[in-house]
């Protein structure tokens, strides 16, 4: 049975490199069977948005961002990211409360949390 994964991103991107590589790995993680999740919580979430000038390893983001588009990769936002970071639609993004975000990492089989 295939077990899922969920990975949360809290580090601001325009702070650190982390969050950059958070998505990396991520990517690597969804290649398999397994279910994959992505959360952005705090400023994370601008690692979607259409306007990417401030985020740092922003060359190495923008070579993988088409992949989570095509694979359509499921990523979990809070209420009102989507107007806050503009964005891009063409991810797969659902804002939900924090009580779900909690629920979702629970429920998880595996977590990694940057």
């Amino acid at each position: 049975m295939a077990l899922s994964i969920v990975t949360v991103v809290r580090d601001d991107p325009r702070d650190t490199p982390r969050a950059v590589e958070a998505l990396r790995i991520a990517l690597g993680l969804s290649t398999g069977e397994n279910p994959l999740t992505v959360i952005l919580l705090g400023q994370a979430p601008r690692l979607l948005s259409e306007d990417l000038d401030d985020i740092q390893d922003v060359d190495i983001l923008e070579k993988y961002l088409p992949s989570f588009k095509h694979l359509k990769i499921p990523f979990v936002v809070p209420p009102g990211a989507r107007l806050t970071f503009s964005l891009d639609d063409e991810f797969a993004v659902q804002e939900s409360p924090l009580e779900d975000v909690t629920r979702l990492v629970a429920a998880a089989d595996r977590s990694l949390v940057f």
